[in-house]
């Protein structure tokens, strides 16, 4: 009899950032397809998403891949709800309305490999600091690029899970890497994050290392943070667009600093200080080309006629996509476009 391993994901509860949890479930003559996976549930007090005297919480299947690092394997992302089948609180991507199908995200996740014994990112010595920054973006050499072989095995995974990774590359800071991730709903684009994120923690933790999602582990130094820089657009934007019309939406996040602020990652006022590629965490501003600004206007959407998308450069490395993806969609659709 054929055995299929589903590794249930989801997101605990914990406070000021979610933590990606997971456990698996054995099936026989599994078909491999989405609606063949079972609701599951899990002990909700020992998550932070309920008291020990209720503490059933219910997994909720909303996507499935392939796990090609297991054998038989597929991993599974989940949505929480309580017992009686509502969203649970801490369900951010139930709060994504399905009715914004036209909007599409594309999400540059940083992040940091660090050494857990020394806290200090690989490439840092165990005191002092590295050479500048300089060669480490998407450089190579042994004296550059730190952890090769363990975001290439990563982009490796993810592509024969079938994730949309466009991309992957070493970024300013030593021991600091990036990947792409596209999609054309907001719901699906947040699942292969939260996916991608999984999978590079697992192979992480098989070298004996940790991912640093912190966006400014290296604190107040003159070392780049990380961020997830959100890249969006919807139909109109696409297809209409214009100088005006997509002035008019930057100027709408402009007047929602704090809304935004509110889910783009905890301890980001420690990246966004004006400084390194970033917009203090207190000012809004936009402009062509601009990675210092807020928002950047991609240089290709003012040359195709100011149609495209634009980039939120706020979002820290550890915000919620699905979080992030809800607050831009909801500033978009309120802005006033003539």
């Amino acid at each position: 009899m054929a055995f299929s391993k589903l590794e249930y994901i989801w997101l605990d509860g914990y406070k000021p950032t979610q933590t990606l949890r997971g456990k698996t479930k054995v099936l026989h003559d599994f078909s491999g397809n989405l609606e063949d996976v079972p609701m599951w549930n899990f002990d909700g007090s020992s998550t932070e998403q309920a008291k020990g005297s209720s503490s059933d919480c219910l997994l909720k299947p909303v996507a499935i891949y392939p796990d090609p690092s297991r054998k038989s394997a597929y991993v599974v992302m989940n949505e929480v709800l309580n017992a009686d089948g509502t969203p649970h609180e801490t369900n951010a991507r139930a709060t994504i309305d399905d009715e914004d199908g036209d909007f599409w995200f594309g999400f540059e996740q940083e992040y940091f490999l660090s050494d857990p014994e020394t806290g200090r990112p690989l490439g840092f010595p165990a005191s002092g600091y590295p050479a500048p920054q300089g060669p480490y973006y998407c450089g190579v050499g042994g004296d550059s690029a730190f952890g090769r072989e363990i975001i290439e095995e990563h982009l490796d995974i993810c592509l024969e899970a079938g994730l949309n990774v466009e991309g992957i590359n070493g970024e300013v800071a030593a021991g600091q890497w990036e990947f792409q991730i596209f999609g054309k709903d907001a719901k699906s684009t947040g699942d292969e994050i939260w996916i991608a994120r999984y999978l590079i923690e697992r192979i992480a933790e098989k070298y004996g290392l940790v991912v640093d999602w912190h966006p400014k582990p290296l604190g107040d130094t003159d070392w780049n943070g990380s961020g997830m820089h959100a890249n969006f657009s919807n139909e109109f934007m696409r297809e209409t667009g214009g100088e005006e019309n997509m002035k008019t939406i930057c100027e709408a996040f402009g007047d929602h600093i704090d809304e935004h602020i509110a889910v783009y990652g905890a301890d980001n006022d420690k990246r966004l200080t004006g400084k390194h590629e970033t917009q203090s965490i207190d000012k809004f501003s936009y402009g062509v080309s601009d990675r210092g600004a807020s928002i950047r206007i991609p240089v290709t959407t003012k040359e195709d006629g100011w149609i495209g998308r634009l980039e939120d450069r706020r979002p820290a490395s550890n915000a919620d996509p699905y979080k992030v993806a809800a607050r831009i969609i909801e500033t978009v659709n309120g802005a006033d476009i003539q």
